[in-house]
């Protein structure tokens, strides 16, 4: 032995209030959880029982969802104007928006069940496909809302997206903006 002393080994702490390891992971996980129990539950769910068979019951949930979901977006866009820091609003609306584009797509299945509501959708993936392409653009055309009902909901996507979708969005890159601003910059407090 020569005397010397090992280096000591430098383990970061972590912040006060700061989870690390599984304690970190674990939220996510619970979250993207719950995102697929979304997917895998709009392919499973009953949905040809819905749509002309049953209007009222059909257009009832279509509202409720919508306005719980809209509830719940404002709900946590007052958290981040607010800046409460024990809110989690990325994840929360991420998972709001997959249930959103989820509540749109059962309700296109359901109405593509009456003859003349659509042209070209004929499958839930196809419903999914025209929710996306309607929530990202304007559409491709493969896929034509032509009844009254489908052009009404087409425009309450197209409205709901603008209000709550692009307010949660924007809101939600505030937040990250800040988080980012907020962070200390490593190096320079030593």
């Amino acid at each position: 032995m020569t005397g010397r002393r090992p280096a000591p080994r430098f383990e970061p702490r972590p912040r006060a209030g700061r989870r690390t390891g599984w304690d970190a992971v674990r939220p996510w996980l619970v979250r993207a959880g719950i995102a697929v129990a979304v997917v895998v539950a709009y392919f499973l769910l009953p949905l040809d029982h819905l749509g002309p068979q049953r209007p009222v019951l059909s257009w009832t949930l279509f509202a409720l969802l919508l306005t719980v979901v809209a509830v719940l977006l404002l709900r946590q866009i007052r958290h981040v104007l607010l800046d409460r820091p024990d809110s989690r609003p990325g994840v929360v609306i991420s998972l709001l928006i997959v249930l959103s584009v989820h509540v749109f797509s059962a309700t296109y299945y359901a109405l593509a069940k009456q003859p003349g509501e659509f042209s070209g959708l004929h499958t839930r993936l196809d419903a999914l496909y025209f929710t996306v392409v309607t929530l990202a653009t304007v559409g491709y055309g493969d896929i034509t809302p032509r009844g009254q009902a489908a052009r009404l909901v087409t425009v309450l996507q197209i409205v709901y997206s603008f209000v709550f979708l692009t307010a949660a969005a924007t809101a939600l890159t505030t937040r990250l903006r800040d988080v980012v601003v907020r962070r200390p910059e490593r190096g320079r407090s030593r």
